[in-house]
């Protein structure tokens, strides 16, 4: 299984040079930033395990990564979310479908007063042989994987000499980009990031939550999104990253980003930009049919 060491490519995007560290390429049930994220559960025995329990949307790329690493350790897999649609239980896409193949157990949590993590402590009451995965691998243990991710970038960079380089990559629960910032700050390389859920302030109490007082730079674009809307720029943006670089982007993060690197790179020009590539593609099965029906087949002009 390869989970780290991606090839790292040249690309341009609306004017901008950047370099793409292709994430997308580890394995094809851990790519992306989940990769990274449960490198650590992977490497470990956890002999005492016997159920992986997680919680999130029913589109969750980490409930996919982690119904395969279930699979792979033998152990069943339980995941809560507060709804369903009944399009999808009807019509499985994504990673929904994805996850059910590998033997997931999806649960909708019928109380409206508790959120799905408090259903899972209060109700199901997970014992010493459950292993808890906060929504979107958002612990501790996800250090261990985006930590090896630091040394890769920092081992390229090492043979581009007299750059200053700056990361880039969205946000959701913001783990990766907090756990890459304390670990490429040092070496002066500045982290930047946009709240995908939420907005700042949000995604700097989602840092805060994690322990570290150091965080990587928020950027926000100058209207509000709202997660899992459908916005024509993104939509616009997606295809138009795919005609100019010819590499598909996750439909669900990356829009967001790269509208506000467009704001961010005329005052930073003079900067190398590395761009991490989310992974996330299996998404993109249910929120491309989503767009087209909204906006129709559209071409990649950007507005």
């Amino acid at each position: 299984m390869k989970l780290a060491d991606t090839p790292i490519t040249q690309h341009q995007f609306e004017g901008i040079e950047f370099f793409l560290k292709r994430d997308d390429q580890l394995h094809s049930h851990f790519t992306g930033n989940k990769a990274r994220k449960f490198m650590a559960l992977l490497e470990q025995p956890l002999h005492e395990i016997t159920t992986l329990i997680s919680y999130g949307s029913a589109q969750s790329n980490a409930m996919f990564s982690l119904s395969a690493l279930a699979a792979i350790k033998s152990w069943q897999f339980e995941f809560y979310v507060d709804h369903m649609p009944d399009w999808l239980i009807a019509n499985p896409k994504g990673n929904y479908r994805a996850a059910l193949d590998l033997g997931a157990k999806i649960h909708v949590v019928n109380e409206p007063k508790l959120h799905p993590s408090q259903y899972i402590e209060q109700i199901r009451q997970p014992n010493e042989h459950c292993l808890v995965v906060p929504e979107g691998g958002r612990f501790e243990h996800a250090e261990h994987g985006i930590a090896q991710l630091a040394r890769e970038i920092l081992s390229w960079t090492r043979f581009e000499a007299g750059q200053t380089f700056t990361v880039a990559l969205p946000s959701g629960t913001g783990t990766t980009a907090l756990y890459l910032h304390k670990h490429l700050s040092p070496h002066g390389i500045e982290v930047i990031t946009c709240p995908v859920v939420g907005g700042a302030e949000y995604l700097k109490q989602q840092f805060a939550d994690l322990g570290e007082t150091s965080f990587p730079t928020v950027l926000e674009l100058p209207t509000k999104h709202h997660f899992g809307k459908l916005y024509k720029p993104d939509y616009l943006t997606w295809l138009a990253l795919e005609e100019q670089t010819h590499i598909e982007f996750d439909l669900l993060y990356d829009p967001m980003m790269w509208q506000c690197l467009q704001y961010w790179y005329p005052d930073n020009q003079d900067k190398t930009l590395i761009y991490i590539h989310q992974g996330g593609l299996l998404g993109n099965e249910s929120m491309l049919p989503r767009y087209e029906r909204k906006y129709g087949v559209l071409s990649a002009e950007i507005e």
